[in-house]
């Protein structure tokens, strides 16, 4: 399995500087016509450049899809609360109105009198000639029209779909391994003296002394966390207002962690975010085309790292303009309009996150020197305790978490700035 991976890494880096070499032929201003080393015009080069970025898509391809378990588990909350309100009013519209001919505690009714307005038109030769086909009109002085605006309004109960504020999605959390920790931090030892004087010996001859040595590093477990006012009433009469509440809660703390992971500055309370992470790698784009910066940023990754990057996090605006390049003559390189395909750069899969700054990328072997430690999971609680919220008739739901981002090896890690 070990030569197997081996051989995948190297024909993966043999197809990568294959296709940095092309992109270098064709220079900054992305002239096709000046890469000798493919065969036909800009169309037909722009395709074969597409075939190799397809083989590279293959060679790393083996990212799991990302599931979002959320979504559906929040479809069926409403539908379910839906169903609630449904029955519920029908409840109440039954007691309202009692059971069928009365009122409750009634017997049931006699039947009505009917009314001379009813009478007369029965008995008028226009309803009389309606049903033996004659022709004939009805004359009748109706002092007050029975109508909606004088009568009863219609019925209507509204339904249980609840359109949510558009917000930021959680976009890189899952990028980062899970572990949990029973710790209120989390230590662990880093190698940071590593001398090799391994030389061959002649007989009799001395050895080369080695040296190692190994730092404690810790890291505090941090809570996030956030709370809501909201009355018994609201609890008690609006069906779903506790699942819509115990839904939203949450998403609000992982929307926090999930710009924390990246720009959380280690002061605590805040997670030490991957971008502040001492000694992680940079990049700048320079007079580079973007491909080629985002590449030097990869091999930093693998000579310095001694790692292979495995993803790489971009705002969505700066993929919009890797993804719209075109040769000179127009042909765009990342494929045709009409192919939507993965967002992939060099074989890596693209994670387009609106956390991260636009002009600066975040490439990194997330998943081997990333790990997201988890204290205690997502906790909900509720209390009538807090302030004069006993005698006002509110409850205070707050909603948190305790978590601790650990990046082992910096150096795995590398930004690409001025993208």
């Amino acid at each position: 399995m070990a030569d197997t991976l081996v051989a995948k890494r190297e024909e993966l880096a043999a197809k990568e500087k294959r296709m940095a070499d092309i992109l270098k032929e064709a220079g900054p201003d992305r002239d096709f016509s000046k890469i000798t080393s493919l065969e036909g015009d800009s169309a037909a080069k722009a395709k074969s450049i597409q075939a190799l970025d397809a083989e590279l898509n293959d060679l790393f391809d083996g990212v799991k899809a990302m599931a979002d378990a959320e979504e559906s588990l929040k479809a069926q909350a409403l539908r379910d609360a839906s169903a609630e309100a449904e029955a519920g009013a029908a409840s109440r519209k039954e007691r309202r109105q009692g059971p069928p001919g009365g009122h409750a505690g009634q017997a049931p009714a006699k039947p009505a009198v009917e009314l001379p307005f009813g009478k007369a038109f029965v008995d008028s030769a226009a309803y009389k000639g309606f049903r033996q086909r004659v022709p004939a009109h009805l004359d009748i002085d109706v002092k007050t029209l029975f109508q909606t605006t004088a009568g009863w309004a219609p019925e209507s109960t509204r339904s249980g779909f609840l359109l949510e504020d558009a917000q930021r999605p959680i976009q890189i959390t899952d990028l980062i391994p899970g572990a949990p920790t029973q710790q209120d931090a989390y230590k662990y030892m880093e190698e940071t003296t590593f001398t090799n004087n391994a030389a061959e010996v002649a007989e009799a001859g001395t050895y080369g002394e080695a040296a190692l040595a190994l730092t404690e590093r810790t890291q505090i477990v941090e809570k996030i966390g956030v709370w809501l006012p909201v009355t018994d009433e609201q609890l008690e009469d609006v069906a779903g207002a506790e699942a819509y509440v115990e839904s939203r809660l949450p998403f609000m703390i992982r929307q926090r962690l999930d710009s924390q992971i990246i720009n959380g500055d280690g002061v605590t309370p805040n997670l030490l975010g991957i971008l502040n992470k001492p000694s992680i790698q940079t990049q700048a784009k320079g007079a580079d085309p973007v491909p080629d910066a985002i590449h030097k940023a990869f091999t930093k990754i693998m000579v310095t790292g001694r790692a292979m990057a495995n993803a790489i996090i971009m705002h969505p605006n700066d993929w919009e303009e890797l993804r719209l390049l075109r040769t000179a003559d127009g042909v765009y390189i990342w494929g045709p309009p009409s192919d939507p395909g993965t967002p992939r750069i060099w074989g890596r899969p693209v994670v387009q996150a609106d956390s991260i700054a636009e002009g600066t990328a975040l490439a990194g072997d997330y998943a081997n020197h990333s790990r997201l430690f988890t204290k205690r999971g997502m906790d909900i609680q509720v209390t009538n305790s807090h302030s004069t919220f006993f005698i006002e008739g509110k409850q205070a739901i707050r909603a948190d978490i305790r978590v601790v981002m650990i990046v082992f090896r910096p150096e795995a890690f590398s930004t690409i700035t001025g993208i």
